[in-house]
């Protein structure tokens, strides 16, 4: 008998060695019904890997087979990893029986605005639609209200007639496809691949690498930590026209070399950045690239970085024009340029040729209107509304390569007081009034934007924080988008009561 046993345990090990030997497979998720090569079979298995859902079988996914509404809304409630709620009563007359394996489910993506009580039923076991799969993805996002507003945007699907701002926002995000370049085919059901490759690439969106940092030195008083910053762009003054082109203002050459310094010893690429507006378009583009050369080659800059603000279309020509010539002289040097986004409140503006400064420029670092108006006597001005970042971003989608784009973020607030504008407001003072304890913050989900009252509601400020700065960075990452541009490093601060940075690492 004890010799019987040593034999079986000598076989268990030799088993054991042999499955060591052989090779395992791929992944948990092979299964027998996905080919190889199947063009989601990558999503597939890390739809189940992650846990999003499960196939039918040990064995078999479930290929082709339809995806049901329950099974949808269940994998959403984990892609963004939510608190299951289970309500006594459910919110729709087929979600009752709190024992079925999607009532928490249904009743948490209820919660987090992903479906609506627009009808009594949710029919968790039907299959569901391509359209009703875009619009929960684009509710579960938080984007609603853009989708709303984005309805009347062009498309290039023709077959679609309800629901248009979900659906283009759905495409435009990168999430779905259409079946073909007209057609959506929003009735169509959605097959449960379909599904795993929409939710995978939600999933890649929401966990982007950390963006690359770039930013705009204006002074070394309250400089922040450079570490981590790939480029700094040291102000270099105002480029102006006065019979010919010339720089004027700036810091002082020991701030300036301060600032370079302060740079390069956090390894950061340190730029020129020069200001000015369309009147220094008039002087000849050579003389002009002379004496801006002349500038980043007096303080060692590695650099350029070139912000005209408010173009007009007559001058799109003549900043190109510069652009090339600075292509040219800089070499293998960097240049960067500024321009206003393309559209704004849905209306385009044509001040910049995009495709061909993302051909000349190293990156092209996009600046969005804010708002400014009153509601209710409050005033209205958030920084970088979401909503005209999606537009901005949207209409570069297939204009220019997204790894030369940056935006734009600013680190300064707008105040106001007894409804005028004050100014901008730094880092520092934002701080200040947080900590007073008669000041009341608030958050705008609808902009994506802090704001703050103080002096019984005399002073308000709108700002971005943490929040709002994750907000910019998962709407750019959803666009390829992985570079931000912060406006000024002296208001970048990290305190206890404000913070920008924890939204961008």
């Amino acid at each position: 008998m004890k010799k019987q046993l040593q034999r079986m345990c000598a076989c268990a090990l030799l088993c054991a060695l042999l499955l060591a030997a052989l090779p395992m497979p791929a992944s948990a998720t092979d299964f027998d019904d996905v080919p190889a090569g199947h063009w989601a079979e990558d999503s597939i298995a890390r739809a189940v890997d992650l846990g999003l859902f499960q196939g039918q079988s040990a064995t078999r996914f479930g290929l082709g087979a339809p995806m049901t509404r329950g099974a949808f809304v269940t994998a959403l409630c984990r892609l963004f990893q939510w608190e299951l709620v289970t309500p006594e009563t459910g919110s729709y007359t087929d979600n009752q029986d709190q024992d079925a394996w999607y009532y928490s489910a249904v009743e948490t993506a209820y919660v987090h605005g992903a479906i609506t009580d627009q009808t009594e039923t949710f029919r968790p076991q039907e299959p569901i639609t391509r359209e009703e799969l875009a619009v929960m993805l684009v509710r579960a996002m938080g984007y609603g209200t853009i989708a709303g507003l984005a309805q009347d945007l062009p498309m290039p699907f023709q077959d679609v007639h309800t629901n248009v701002g979900y659906i283009a926002m759905a495409y435009e995000l990168g999430l779905v496809n259409g079946t073909s370049a007209t057609a959506f085919s929003p009735d169509r059901t959605a097959t449960r691949e379909q599904a795993a490759v929409m939710l995978i690439r939600l999933y890649d969106g929401y966990h982007a690498p950390a963006p690359e940092k770039i930013g705009i030195a204006h002074t070394a008083e309250g400089l922040t930590d450079l570490t981590g910053y790939a480029a700094v762009a040291v102000d270099g003054g105002r480029l102006i026209y006065a019979g010919e082109s010339r720089l004027t203002g700036g810091p002082g050459e020991e701030e300036a070399a301060a600032l370079r310094q302060a740079a390069a010893d956090a390894g950061a690429v340190p730029l020129l950045y020069v200001a000015g507006t369309d009147t220094a378009l008039k002087d000849d583009a050579s003389h002009t690239a002379e004496v801006l050369m002349s500038a980043v080659d007096a303080g060692g800059y590695q650099g350029l970085f070139l912000d005209l603000a408010e173009l007009e279309g007559a001058q799109k020509k003549d900043f190109t024009a510069l652009a090339e010539l600075l292509r040219e002289r800089l070499g293998e040097r960097l240049l960067y340029v500024m321009a206003e986004a393309p559209v704004w409140q849905g209306t385009a503006y044509k001040g910049y040729d995009f495709a061909a400064l993302a051909e000349l420029a190293d990156q092209v670092v996009v600046r969005i209107t804010p708002y400014d108006s009153e509601a209710a006597d409050f005033p209205v001005a958030p920084m970088e509304p979401l909503e005209e970042v999606y537009y901005a971003l949207a209409e570069l989608r297939d204009t220019a390569e997204s790894g030369h784009l940056s935006l734009l973020m600013t680190t300064t607030g707008t105040a106001w007081s007894n409804g005028r504008l004050t100014g901008s407001i730094a880092a520092p003072e934002i701080e200040a009034l947080l900590s007073d304890p008669q000041t009341r913050s608030y958050y705008s989900d609808r902009y994506a934007c802090a704001y703050l009252t103080a002096d019984d509601a005399d002073t308000a400020v709108w700002y971005l924080d943490g929040e709002a700065a994750r907000e910019r960075v998962r709407m750019a990452a959803l666009f390829g988008v992985d570079q931000l541009c912060l406006s000024d490093l002296s208001s970048v601060a990290d305190y206890e009561n404000y913070s920008l940075l924890e939204g961008l690492d």
